[in-house]
Parts: C-alpha cells; structure tokens; sequence
C-alpha cells in the first residue's frame, strides 16, 4: 500500500489500475467509482492499516474490456504494471504507470471507434484569438490553425475532439465561448509560452525551423501544437516517431460553415434521436481511414475549383467504368485500418495478426495502383503515382511471417520455418516429443522385460517413469525412485531429466527467439511509416470518391458544372436525407432554385406549415456544399457559383443553461451571420423573429432582409422561408427579393400539400389544419376556427382592439343555442328531438321521451 500510495501521488486526478499478481485492483475512492461503472464488486480490506479501505479488481486479460467502459465514462485511467518478473526478485516487485490513458489519448482498438478519429485537441488563448490543435495518436495526424473564437468554435464542432486542453487561467473564457459537452483537461500556464512551444516542436520533428511546416509565422497556433505534444509525453505516450508532420487549417481553402449550420444542416449529427443526418447517406466507405476522411471534407468543403473538379471528374470516371469501379472495391475491401496499424508500429504495440494485416493491404496496393495507371483520367494517375508497393517490406513479412500467425508470442507459432535454424531444432524437439518419450517406453520395456511401463509428467518433480509393484523387482539400479504409490512406483532416470530440461528449456528458447525475430521485423517496418502513411490518405481518398460514385448511381445523383459566377442554378433538386426516408414508391417532388447576386438575391417564400418550405432551404444548401466536397448532387441538373461561406439560422431552441431565450439564441446567430457577410455567402434564413411578439418579429425581419439587400460590402444569395405574409411586400420595393410560396390545393375541407415552389406569395399558413393532422381536441380546432374568421373579418392593424373585439364576441357566443355546439350528444339529443312527430304523440310517451333525453346527459 505505500508503494500503491507513492505511484497514486504522482496521478491524483486519475483513477489508477494497480497490477496486483492476475489483477488490476483499485482501492479507496478509485473502487468506488471503479465498481460503480463496470459493474464489479465493491469489498473491504484492512491491507496492513488500522481502518479498513475500499477494494475493486479484475483478471488482467480482461483489460480491455474494462478499460473502454472507464475511459468513456469520462475517466483518465493510469495502468500501473509490474516492471519486472517476480521470480526474480525477493522484495516488493517493482511497479510503475506504463500508460496514462485519456478519452484524447488512447491506442486501444477497444476504446477507439475505426470510423470516427480520437481526437486530443488543445486551444492556446490571446485576446479575442486562439491558436488550436488537433492530434490523433492513434493514426499520427496534427492539424493546427488561428484565428477568432468563432473560427476556432467551427473547428471544434466540425472535429468533434474527444478532450480539450487549456491553460488553467483560462477557464472563464473558455466557458464562455465554448460548448460544455466536451471533456477538458487544463495544464500549467507556462506550457503555453512560445519560446517552450518552438523548442518542442523543434526537437519533436528533428528541424531547426518550424518554417518547412508553414506555420513560423503561427504563434497561436504553434503554442497550441506544443501543448498537445506536451500532454502525451505526460501521458507516457512518448513512442510518437509515426507523428511526421504538422499541418495547417487553411481557412482561405475551405467554406465557412459555423456550428450552427453544420448542426441546422444535420450533417454530422442531430439533437433529434435516432435521426439520419447527411453523413448516414453519403458514407458507404469500405475502409475506417476512408471514413474519417469522409467527415471530414464534410465539415471542410473546398472553394477552389480545380482541386473540386478533379473529384467530380473521378466519381465520372467510376460511374462510366462500373467494371474498374468493381475492381477497386474489391481490393479496397482488404485495406483495412492502414493509418492506424502503421502507428502501432511506431509505438511497438502491433500483433501478429495485424502485421499480416498489414500484408495484405500492401498486396491490394499493387492491383489498385496499376489499374489506377492505366485509367484515361488524370487525377486517378496521379494518386496511382503516390502509391508505394513497398516491396521490399511485403516479400519479408510474407517470409517471415506463418500465414496464420497467433495474436501474441506464447499463444502459438509466429514466426514462419526457414527464418531461423536454431528455432527450427527448437520446434523440432518439441513436435517430435511425443515420437521420442513413446520410443524410449518401448526400448526400456524391451530391456527390463516391463511390460506396463508408463512415462508421464506433473509439476512436482517432472517427468517419470511408473512401474506396477508386480513388476518392481525387474526395475535396473540406475534408475532413481522419486514416489511410492500404493500399488507403483516411479522413477526417473538420466536420459529422462535431460530430455525434459531440453524440452522445458525448448519453449522458453522459442518465446525468447520469437520476441527478438519479431522486434527485429518490427525495427525494419519502422522505416516504412512515412511511406505507408501516404498510402493510406491516397487509398482513403479513393474510398471516399468511389462512396460518391455508388451513391451517385443508386440514388440518381447528377455532376454539378461548377463555375467562378455568383449564381445557383438548381433544376428539380430533391433534399438526399428526406429522399431517403421517403416510403417505398413515394417519389420526392423535386424544386428548381435560382439564386444570384444582380437579378434573384432574395427568395421570400410563404406557405402551410408542413409544405416543405424547410426542406427546401436545407436541400439548396447541402446540394451547394455537397459540390465542393466532391459529390455528384441529388438534382436533374446544377450550374453551381462557388460559394465561400454557408449560413443557417433554422428552427427556435433555447439556451437554458446560459440563460438565453429562444429569440436570444435567434438574434445570436442571426447578429453572426450579418458580421461575416461576403459576396459569395449562401444564407438560409428559416422564421427569423418568431421567438417574439408578432410586430416585433416582422420589424426585425424586414430590417433584416433590407440589410442584406442594400449592403455595401457584399450582395449574398439569400432564402427567407417565413409566415409573415407582410415581407412579400419588400418585392414592390427592393428589386432583387422575390416572392415564391410552395403551393396548396383545396379539396373541401382538406387540404393537400403539392410541394411545389411556384412564383409569388402566399397569405394563407393552413396551421389549423396541420393542427389537426396532429391530433388536436376537436372543440380546439373549432374554437381555433371561430377565432380565427373574427380576426380575419376585424383585421384592422390595431391588435389591442381587436382581442377586445374578439373578448366580447366569444362572450356573446356563450349565448348561442347549445344546438350549434358539435358535441356528439347534443347532436345525439337534436337527432332524437328531429324525429319526434308531434302530431302523433301521445303526452304519456312526450314525458317517457323527455325522460329517456335527460338520460343522455346523465340527469336521473
């Protein structure tokens, strides 16, 4: 316990896994929380002090399902192992923590999630700028960048990072800037100084300069990038040879999309459950790099045109050639983790099992890139060119390598015959045993006329030789008696102890042998990290154009023709996620948009509730940002301008824990989008104002729309879906806002949604009937009705007078004959009192009539 006690000072906020013998055990506040989350049983121990202490363990093979439940339910987790083997040594056995593991920081394929990247992220804070930094230890990228704290937020939300490092004085900003659903970490402010920061990054990556990286002039961001390095060598995760570069978010290459949109957009995830966002339709990659990689272009669109044409001309490449599309998947299919497998090596954690792995991606490379090779389309030739077989490394895997390995070094054979003479003889002594201990029975049998001798071995004294007391006296002089049965006895002889030392030695000599062959192969492969790693962003890219290509031939999706205009042309474009969900042979009706900065800046659109106005924003924006990830586009056709920075404000929530309303995070995002503004900006405007009253909110608007046309700086495209009917008259003012609405078709009393946007207004929003359609209490609705004529028919602008109006006229209705009333027993009653022919009754059967009536209302 003091040893236990000395380690756990050294991590205090950790929950520490002591190697106890077979066990990983927790003691005190640690058992605790330790059995509340796996679920193991909780006991007492005195462990040699005078109050007793909290206990928690389990065998150590299953570490690696206990330890994923830890790190997920928000822990740090220090394992603490034995250092040395306690065979040799009569003491205390000497232990220290060999990994710190962090929800930022893991290797472990259990803890880890192959289609989604563990990232440890830290921000370094100056002002009102921080610098950031993203690393993924387990698949070796680092990602840096600077700039505003809105920049940063965007970074964050698009990465998703697993833990957030700070400087311990920052706590208040970070709070106040920075969402709270993420696990943070603070360090020492002196990690983030710059002259700590150029020094650490210097000697990590062997360079005297940080200018080869392009970040020298990117204090910020460097400060950042230092402090994430930092944190693993804290951690105990200093094997980091596989993190070989650093790279830059360039803000200048990719659209601008802000938290709220990447969340209004659903296209990583959705506050509603169970949802299906864009990623869900888009993501059919047959290879965890490729998937992450996936998200990635997700949250980081491209703006230059050349690189997004390049991708387009890929996807057509493969939908034109279904059988070259056919062979890439199929050698795509034995990639694999590559990104992930080639940093094991870095860190010595590799098996076996994933060296063969290893293997067989690197043999997949050599169909892939010479079919790349011989394709008619440049950019395919060019990944095929960055792709390295490695030959070298393959042919002495494959040689040394048994084709189906065990997953470590004493579960079975590893290391493939003819690699070394001496673990061959080894093998051979061992697989010929049974061959020699049955030989020499029947030779000493043969010699001491005992028939029934028996060789076997146990623990005690190794192997022997039984001989039955009947046959005992035949038994030669040399041999040793070691135990006496009741009806035997047995022996052992000199050749006997020889050959088990040899045997017994044999297995040990094997492990050994096998653990150096192996270290030595996985020395060799080191020097294929970089190479590798090339490979695996060329095979991911790959994976990620060819998921474009299939979804683009199953759903119907069409090549966007991108051009430097300011225009957005959409024919019958059609929302990817709601088209998917749609029920089997409903077809999805499809809208055409048309967008510009001179003639059609602002679209107003009016209609019902539930008429698809919504979908319609949304679709126009992901079609835009789907052409400049690279995908082809759910539309009959697209004449898409780049557009630079994408904008949403949808839907009303509140911000409770900050104290913020439903219109104060309304006005928050709607005062972000209106600071950024550019000329190529898309903004996707859904019921702004509606989280106040209803003068205020059209006032707002109205300012808001005006502000957005008559900018001086920028003219940004613009679609403003709303339910005040009194914006469609800025199109009689403003030159570039028109009015279109998603039409309706009365049938009756019913009304069916044609979801078809058609030019001009619409003053008619239908909510009683979508009312309806929700289930609401009949009496509801039709107070709702009676309401709303009165308003319609007193309209008149002043809207205190009118709720006086409406007061007394609901009063006066109150007055009503209880016949207007659609209550089915008084409609019951008036059908009973229609059919009573009066001239015909008798005043007996008038009063048994009347009785039967006050029955109905319950009255006896």
């Amino acid at each position: 316990m003091k040893q236990y006690n000395q380690i756990k000072s050294k991590y205090p906020d950790a929950l520490l896994l002591f190697r106890v013998g077979d066990f990983y055990e927790t003691f005190g506040e640690d058992a605790v929380k330790a059995a509340n989350v796996l679920n193991i049983v909780l006991t007492k121990r005195k462990n040699g002090t005078a109050s007793e202490i909290a206990l928690a363990g389990f065998p150590h093979h299953s570490l690696d399902t206990y330890l994923p439940k830890l790190v997920r339910a928000g822990f740090r987790v220090a394992i603490c192992d034995q250092l040395e083997d306690p065979k040799m040594t009569k003491t205390i056995v000497k232990r220290g923590v060999t990994e710190l593991v962090t929800p930022g920081v893991s290797y472990n394929d259990k803890v880890l999630e192959g289609k989604q990247n563990n990232f440890l992220c830290a921000i370094h804070f100056n002002g009102n700028r921080a610098g950031v930094a993203f690393i993924d230890v387990s698949t070796g990228e680092f990602l840096v960048a600077e700039g505003g704290f809105e920049y940063v937020d965007k970074l964050i939300q698009g990465f998703q990072p697993k833990e957030i490092l700070y400087q311990k004085g920052e706590q208040k900003k970070y709070q106040e800037h920075f969402s709270d659903k993420f696990y943070t970490y603070r360090l020492d402010d002196w990690v983030f100084t710059i002259d700590f920061a150029n020094e650490n990054l210097a000697k990590h990556f062997e360079v005297k300069s940080l200018k080869g990286f392009g970040i020298a002039h990117m204090d910020l961001a460097t400060i950042a990038g230092s402090a994430v390095l930092h944190y693993l060598s804290e951690t105990q995760h200093d094997k980091t040879a596989h993190i070989k570069h650093i790279s830059r978010i360039e803000e200048d290459k990719y659209v601008w999309l802000d938290r709220f949109t990447i969340r209004n957009l659903e296209l990583l995830y959705s506050y509603n459950e169970d949802a299906t966002t864009l990623i869900d339709i888009l993501d059919q990659t047959v290879t965890p790099p490729g998937s992450r990689m996936l998200k990635r272009w997700m949250v980081l669109p491209l703006k230059e045109l050349a690189p997004i044409q390049e991708r387009h001309e890929v996807v057509d490449y493969l939908i034109q050639h279904p059988e070259f599309k056919d062979e890439l998947l199929s050698q795509l299919k034995e990639i694999g983790d590559l990104e992930r497998i080639i940093s094991k090596v870095a860190t010595g954690r590799i098996n076996p099992k994933e060296i063969v792995q290893l293997n067989r991606a690197l043999t997949a490379i050599e169909p892939i890139k010479a079919a790349c090779n011989k394709a008619k389309c440049k950019p395919l030739v060019t990944i095929a060119d960055n792709l390295n077989t490695c030959e070298a490394l393959k042919e002495r895997i494959q040689r040394e390598i048994t084709e189906d390995p065990a997953v470590a070094i004493g579960k079975g054979e590893v290391i493939a015959y003819g690699v070394n003479p001496e673990l061959d003889d080894l093998r051979n002594i061992l697989n010929t045993g049974k061959d020699y201990l049955e030989n020499l029975k029947n030779r000493e049998a043969e010699n001491t006329g005992i028939p029934s001798i028996k060789i076997a071995f146990n623990n005690v004294f190794g192997y022997y030789i039984e001989v039955r007391n009947t046959h005992k006296d035949k038994v030669p002089a040399e041999w040793i008696r070691k135990q006496t049965l009741v009806n035997a006895e047995r022996y052992i002889t000199e050749e006997l102890k020889e050959y088990e030392s040899k045997i017994l030695g044999a297995e040990e000599k094997i492990h050994t042998l096998e653990s150096q062959l192996l270290g030595e192969l996985i020395n060799a492969m080191a020097t294929y990290i970089t190479p590798i790693q090339h490979n695996a962003v060329q095979l991911a890219k790959l994976d990620c154009l060819h998921s474009f290509a299939n979804i683009a031939m199953t759903n119907m999706y069409c090549k966007p023709e991108m051009n430097e205009s300011l225009s957005i042309d959409i024919k019958d474009g059609r929302h990817p996620v709601i088209e998917h969900q749609l029920p089997v042979g409903e077809d999805y009706i499809s809208n055409d948009v048309f967008l510009d900065n001179d003639r059609q800046q602002i679209i107003m659109i009016t209609g019902p509730n539930m008429s698809g106005k919504s979908a319609l924003l949304r679709q126009t924006a992901i079609i835009s940002l789907m052409a400049q990830m690279g995908s082809f586009v759910p539309a009959a056709s697209a004449k898409l301008g780049l557009v630079d920075k994408v904008f949403t404000r949808v839907g009303a929530s509140d911000n409770i824990s900050s104290g913020e309303s439903t219109f104060m995070v309304e006005m928050n995002e709607t005062a972000s989008i209106l600071n950024n503004l550019s000329e190529r900006s898309l903004i996707i405007l859904d019921e702004i104002g509606r989280g106040t009253s209803t003068y205020d909110g059209i006032s707002i608007a109205w300012s808001i729309t005006e502000y957005l046309h008559q900018n001086k700086i920028a003219n940004p495209k613009t679609l403003f879906a709303t339910h005040y009917h009194e914006l469609n008259e800025m199109s009689q003012i403003f030159d570039r806002i028109k009015n279109y609405n998603v039409s309706v078709k009365e049938v009756g009393n019913k009304v069916i949604f044609m979801r078809k946007l058609v030019p001009g207004g619409s003053a008619h929003s239908f909510g009683i009937h979508v009312a309806k359609m929700a289930g609401m209490p009949k009496e509801v609705l039709q107070k709702a009705e009676q309401v709303l004529l009165k308003l319609e028919k007193n309209h008149s602008g002043d809207l205190k007078a009118e709720a006086k109006a409406l007061a007394a006229e609901v009063e006066a209705d109150m007055q009503l004959s209880f016949f207007q009333l659609d209550d089915p027993v008084l409609m019951q009653i008036k059908e009973e009192i229609e059919n009573i022919d009066i001239d015909t009754l008798t005043p007996v059967e008038a009063l048994m009539k009347l009785n039967e009536i006050k029955k109905y209302i319950g009255v006896k």
